[in-house]
């Protein structure tokens, strides 16, 4: 095998065919580079949505519980306690389901950033 600044055509077919293969193996693992760094990038921004996402669905059941609860309630003992609930439940329902919007929101934006498209179109790691 000749030196890599030597004359390529003095090379055997076998060194070539060898060369073709080890480019295209240095192709495919910085392919597989590119798409793991993608990955990472985008399981970093999905985290704090996830968290987002999973503490609105808690704060979401608590209060449909807090409201059931408090309906319950109110049918044995009439107003008091349903008022009761529904100062509990209501605002942990909003809160709750803001939480879940926002999570939403910022994870369906994962695939979509601005920065890591333009990131792919160079070929760099994000």
């Amino acid at each position: 095998m000749n030196a890599p600044g030597g004359d390529p055509r003095d090379e055997t077919i076998g060194a070539l065919v060898g060369r073709l293969i080890e480019d295209g193996r240095a192709y495919a693992d910085a392919e597989f580079d590119l798409y793991k760094a993608i990955a990472r990038y985008r399981a970093l921004r999905a985290r704090k949505s996830l968290v987002a996402l999973a503490a609105g669905w808690f704060f979401m059941i608590i209060s449909t519980t807090a409201v059931m609860m408090g309906t319950v309630l109110s049918l044995a003992g009439r107003i008091g306690p349903m008022w009761a609930g529904l100062a509990v439940g209501m605002p942990l329902l909003v809160g709750g389901y803001l939480l879940v919007r926002c999570g939403w929101a910022e994870l369906k934006g994962v695939a979509s950033d601005k920065g890591e498209r333009e990131a792919i179109a160079r070929g760099i790691e994000p």
